[in-house]
């Protein structure tokens, strides 16, 4: 079925391997496709499995959980539940959009409104995390305030989501580009070119890391490789071939793969 799950466990304890799994189980549609006991075997298995979910212990040795997810750069990242005997790291959990965040020892009950979860974010399509429902997640794990956690995430990761201003390091200087000035974005290698103003400007950093400093409302992954400014599309060209093209506003074709179509098609 469609909302069925794959996941993979990984926790460096084997007891906690298996008593999560016994419990997943029991679960219907969940079928656990590999045990990871460190941060380098889950990106592996993560990497040859493609698993829907990814339930990860946070505490490791060597790899922390965060250090794994901030590993997985391919373009299907995998829905992450964090599991952790510790409600401090709720707070980084919410930064790199985890689906969910199990405190240990994990209940029967807890761990079903988890796949649930994990279904849902399922069933819509690599859309942006509900973070309402996150923060009401980190709220009932902390017992902090809503506001109180929203000022904490303020502090936390700055008073905007998304920076209004990108900084390029190049040696010595920094230069500081407009997010709204970038046209595109695509990869060379380990660096990202950065377009705008008739420019290109360099940056050493993943597509990963740069895509999650872009407001998905503007900026949107077209091709595994580029991450184009709707706002500066000016038309979309079909070819023969079933192939597109997006048309910028300063003469630039873009090729847009197939499978990031639906992705993009209800922006124009």
């Amino acid at each position: 079925m469609s909302d069925d799950l794959k996941a993979i466990i990984v926790d460096d304890e084997s007891l906690a391997r298996k008593g999560l799994n016994l419990r997943l189980d029991e679960i219907s549609g969940v079928e656990v496709i590999a045990e990871c006991s460190n941060g380098r075997e889950a990106i592996n298995a993560v990497a040859e499995l493609r698993p829907d979910v990814v339930f990860l212990d946070i505490q490791m040795p060597g790899m922390s959980g965060f250090d794994v997810v901030a590993k997985l750069q391919q373009d299907d990242m995998p829905l992450i539940v964090f599991t952790t005997a510790y409600d401090q790291y709720a707070i980084e959990a919410f930064d790199v959009h985890a689906v969910d965040y199990l405190l240990k020892p994990i209940e029967s009950e807890r761990l079903q409104e988890s796949v649930d979860r994990a279904r849902n974010h399922k069933a819509m399509d690599g859309s942006v995390t509900d973070k309402q429902r996150l923060l009401e997640l980190i709220i009932s794990i902390t017992g902090k305030s809503e506001t109180s956690i929203t000022q904490l995430l303020k502090d936390h990761t700055g008073v905007n989501a998304y920076p209004d201003k990108i900084a390029i390091k190049d040696g010595g200087e920094t230069t500081l580009v407009q997010s709204e000035d970038i046209e595109w974005v695509d990869a060379a290698g380990d660096y990202m070119c950065i377009h705008a103003n008739d420019q290109t400007h360099v940056m050493r950093i993943t597509m990963k890391e740069l895509e999650a400093q872009l407001d998905p409302a503007n900026f949107q992954r077209v091709h595994r490789s580029t991450i184009v400014n709707l706002d500066r599309v000016s038309k979309v060209c079909s070819h023969m071939n079933g192939e597109f093209h997006l048309i910028l506003k300063n003469g630039a074709s873009i090729k847009m793969s197939r499978s990031y179509k639906e992705k993009v098609k209800h922006f124009f």
